[in-house]
């Protein structure tokens, strides 16, 4: 490790780093409450204590939940000012990052990196600051140890500091799943599609049930599903040893056979990924069912107000996937070497994946904490104004339930790429009822030889 870079790094955050590393002995806030970082001014080791203001940069994509945090750090450290930018999807991100780091120039202080592009990242993990020099090391049993297991690149490097993972439940209307008269509460709703046992066949089968009964879709279009059937495979687009793992895998294509008959049945509603009609089909009653990661049922209670509805709409949330435990996302935050201000832009992603912050984090957005304390705290497990609009559902608790059993799929340099070009084409195909299942399966065989190779 580089002492230097160390020592300058304690002077420039002062009490900043031991905020952080006396997370686990601090309980966390209560419900809609952060604590305050520490007012030390981190200017004083980049330019010698001169009080010169520093204005670091952040990328973030999506919805993060990190967005209210950048004024209370502002305020307490009067030396930064933070210039953030937020893209809308993880994939325009992955674009923006890759158009910046092929130029050499643009880059952010701070780059939120998703976990789909995280091995296209790694292949140039030298560009991004090793954490370790900053004590990410010291602190690396704060998270999940498979999310820190996939920050570190094979020399060693600790390149991001976790903020979410992905746990996936199932968002569902009870009020629609009532007038169809099936099970709709949470209890039954979990044990209408198998419980502990739900598989991919049962979630199809009672979706003909409901379709059968209303003339609606079960669910709101087949990417974001086939998205989870694929992340809950031990191996998926990629072997571990970093294989294309697509052309002879059965399983795989077993898979998106049911997908794809599926959607021939009319469950799927065909609806415009991350669209919805501008929230509209969250409140229409357009379908019944959507996969839900942590990070989406905030994206769902901002479709749904979108749209005009409110907590009374009938979406809830319930502790149930088919197939067992899947992860889907998660984000990390690094700190690229052309940085001015490293130690600074270090000291700021530390601060915003410690525990407090991703409470705060949670409760804005339903990103499920990385964080290990944070986790367990009440701010989390209990009530918001997120699990208001999921008809009360303890969100928190049942995505500590889902993460059980959740493992680290290896995800290859071109695993988004895939998921949204190779196999997007062939979900569009599938939804729209333009071809059936074997010839959208060999569509998008012959679509990853054009794209990827």
């Amino acid at each position: 490790m580089n002492t230097n870079r160390r020592t300058r790094f304690a002077a420039a955050v002062s009490g900043l780093a031991a905020l952080s590393l006396l997370v686990s002995a601090c309980s966390g806030p209560a419900a809609g409450e952060t604590e305050e970082p520490n007012d030390t001014n981190t200017t004083t080791g980049e330019n010698g204590g001169t009080g010169e203001e520093i204005t670091l940069t952040v990328t973030t994509f999506g919805t993060m939940g990190l967005d209210d945090l950048y004024a209370q750090y502002e305020e307490a450290n009067p030396g930064i000012k933070i210039e953030a930018t937020n893209i809308d999807t993880g994939g325009n991100a992955l674009t923006d990052w890759q158009t910046k780091q092929a130029s050499g120039a643009g880059l952010p202080d701070v780059q939120a990196v998703e976990e789909g592009w995280l091995s296209k990242v790694m292949t140039v993990s030298d560009s991004f600051t090793d954490l370790r020099e900053y004590g990410a090391d010291d602190i690396s049993g704060n998270w999940v140890d498979w999310k820190v297991a996939q920050a570190t690149d094979a020399e060693g490097r600790i390149i991001g500091y976790g903020t979410d993972i992905g746990p996936q439940g199932l968002c569902f209307n009870g009020s629609l799943l009532e007038e169809a008269g099936l099970a709709s509460d949470r209890e039954g709703f979990a044990e209408l599609l198998g419980g502990d046992d739900a598989t991919w066949e049962n979630f199809f089968d009672v979706g003909r049930q409901y379709h059968e009964a209303t003339g609606k879709s079960w669910y709101d279009q087949s990417g974001f599903v086939w998205n989870a059937m694929v992340n809950q495979l031990e191996e998926g687009y990629y072997t571990a040893d970093g294989e294309l793992n697509i052309v002879d895998n059965q399983e795989l294509k077993d898979r998106w056979t049911l997908l794809a008959n599926a959607a021939a049945d009319g469950l799927s509603d065909n609806q415009t990924q991350w669209d919805w009609g501008g929230g509209q089909a969250f409140v229409d009653g357009s379908f019944a069912v959507a996969v839900c990661p942590g990070w989406m049922l905030g994206v769902i209670k901002g479709q749904i107000e979108a749209g005009g509805g409110d907590a009374s709409t009938g979406w809830d949330f319930a502790d149930v996937f088919p197939g067992g435990p899947a992860n889907w996302g998660g984000t990390f935050l690094t700190v690229p070497t052309t940085s001015e201000h490293p130690a600074e832009a270090a000291a700021l992603a530390e601060w915003l994946t410690a525990a407090e912050q991703q409470v705060a984090a949670f409760q804005a957005a339903g990103t499920f904490p990385s964080n290990l304390e944070a986790q367990q705290d009440p701010g989390v497990t209990g009530q918001s104004e997120l699990t208001a609009t999921f008809n009360d559902a303890p969100v928190g608790e049942i995505l500590g339930s889902r993460a059980e059993g959740v493992h680290a799929q290896f995800k290859g340099p071109d695993d988004s790429v895939i998921q949204e070009q190779v196999f997007g084409a062939a979900v569009k195909e599938i939804d729209a009822g333009e071809t059936d299942a074997e010839a959208s399966w060999n569509t998008a065989v012959e679509l990853l030889d054009t794209i990827v190779g």
